[in-house]
């Protein structure tokens, strides 16, 4: 009968948790959109698991290093030749295609092609022959000029899929986003590394070496040109008239349009932004590369990107949420984008717990999984574990305040993280290696989080901070 009465409660709570959460269109487009996210987002990590382990278990923890530091160099220059445009696209299409105005979508999207697609161009091109310079000067390994070439050839491609796949998901396109961005270049470049690896055992190291790199970036190739398409067709469901947007056509007058000075008052900030956050989660990658072996990168590498994995769900519910944060800014409704903010960052820490619990028991047994030089970094992951444990309970801070137009501050912000991190990778990692590294960006995580959710329980009048039990 006791066993009968607890079903029966059981099932009362799992029927209000249904009904509450039908009862609530924006929680419930979230969690939809999330789930999806989530699952592609696993699919994306995978693949990257996998091209990770065909590096490590192919060519070792040498060549891992020499990846990581050139794909360090292709990040951090995709991120300046963006300009910002894309998350200033993302909050613009997400903004004006909720209030049907396509037109401004369209000026908006133009424009932002006419200024990074050019400036892209001649960054690609001043890396590629300064990529000696680099490598010599910079890292004091004149053997990763090679690498540091290829890398360069895939910036402009780079760009165009992120600015197209942020327009995308603006659109709320969250499967075509997450597909795209998150796991299109590690589907395909798993597949290709696979095949070309076991038909290239005649070539000497140094040429084997460089081939997961030029696989990256022709698989980039490949999924920037699907971004591009699938962008265009989006627009032309959405829009009819914008069919021939890429043609010679009488322009209609649009009644509302944005200026390059106003794109660029917005996209700037969140340039700067974007590129000081990249540089706090690569600065202890380059002064690895600075300081210690190839060796000792590869391994922090791996570590940083097992770590990682704890941010899959908060990765996967800002995909969908940044768009509602914008939506409901743009429509003045503080009170519903505090509620969202409140349910996202409950969602993202119960999702995000299991798996920060198996990091910090088991932390040996997973590393081991790329092989056993990998052990050595059993201390930096339980470390950067515990600063990942902060993004999940602070939540969408960041999104937050780039869809909510305090890109100023939150680029004031991550400018001091960023010098933080510099400072302490700096001082820990000559005397500590990746344990030091880990130190470093485990405390500026830790910094700006702690931040940015006093700011926004200052804009909303809430804490969207989660604290178990309490709320």
């Amino acid at each position: 009968m006791g066993d009968r009465k607890i079903k029966i409660k059981m099932f009362n709570k799992i029927g209000l948790l249904r009904d509450k959460i039908n009862s609530d269109e924006h929680f419930k487009e979230i969690l939809k959109g999330s789930s999806i996210a989530f699952i592609l987002r696993i699919v994306g990590i995978v693949a990257g698991y996998i091209f990770t382990l065909l590096i490590t278990r192919g060519y070792g923890a040498e060549a891992m290093g020499a990846f990581a530091l050139s794909f360090t160099l292709l990040q951090i220059s995709s991120v300046i030749g963006r300009l910002g445009m894309d998350t200033a696209l993302l909050r613009f299409v997400a903004e004006y295609s909720s209030q049907g105005k396509w037109e401004v979508v369209k000026d908006v999207y133009k424009k932002a092609i006419k200024l990074v697609f050019p400036f892209s161009l001649i960054l690609s091109v001043t890396v590629f022959f300064f990529s000696g310079y680099i490598a010599e000067i910079v890292f004091k390994k004149p053997h990763l000029e090679r690498y540091f070439k290829i890398a360069s050839i895939g910036i402009v491609p780079f760009v165009l899929l992120f600015i197209h796949t942020e327009s995308l998901r603006g659109l709320k396109k969250i499967k075509e986003y997450m597909l795209l961005q998150q796991a299109g270049i590690f589907i395909l470049a798993s597949s290709l590394l696979a095949c070309i690896t076991l038909l290239v055992k005649q070539l000497t190291i140094r040429q084997i070496n460089q081939i997961p790199i030029f696989i990256y970036i022709l698989s980039e190739f490949v999924i920037s040109l699907m971004a591009f398409f699938l962008w265009k067709k989006q627009l032309t469901n959405s829009y009819p008239s914008i069919s021939q947007y890429t043609k010679e056509q009488i322009k209609r007058p649009i009644n509302e349009t944005l200026s390059y000075a106003t794109i660029l008052s917005v996209s700037i900030p969140m340039l700067f932004s974007s590129s000081l956050a990249l540089i706090m989660g690569w600065t202890d990658t380059i002064m690895l590369g600075i300081f210690k072996t190839e060796r000792e990168v590869g391994i922090y590498n791996v570590v940083l990107r097992v770590s990682m994995i704890t941010s899959i769900t908060l990765m996967a519910i800002n995909t969908i949420a940044a768009p509602k944060f914008a939506e409901f800014w743009g429509k003045g409704d503080v009170k519903g984008l505090a509620k969202v903010a409140q349910q996202s960052t409950k969602l993202i820490f119960w999702t995000s717990f299991p798996i920060l619990s198996i990091f910090l028991v088991f932390p040996k047994l997973i590393l081991r999984i790329f092989g056993e030089d990998f052990k050595a970094g059993t201390t930096a992951l339980i470390i950067l574990t515990l600063g990942q444990f902060v993004n999940a309970v602070t939540g969408s801070v960041g999104y937050i305040l780039r869809m909510t137009g305090y890109q100023k501050f939150h680029q004031n912000v991550i400018l001091i993280g960023a010098i933080l991190n510099i400072i302490l990778n700096y001082l820990l990692i000559p005397m500590y290696s990746i344990i030091g590294a880990a130190i470093a960006s485990s405390i500026s995580v830790v910094f700006w989080n702690f931040i940015f959710s006093i700011k926004i329980k200052n804009i909303l009048g809430n804490w969207i901070l989660y604290v178990p039990f309490k709320r």
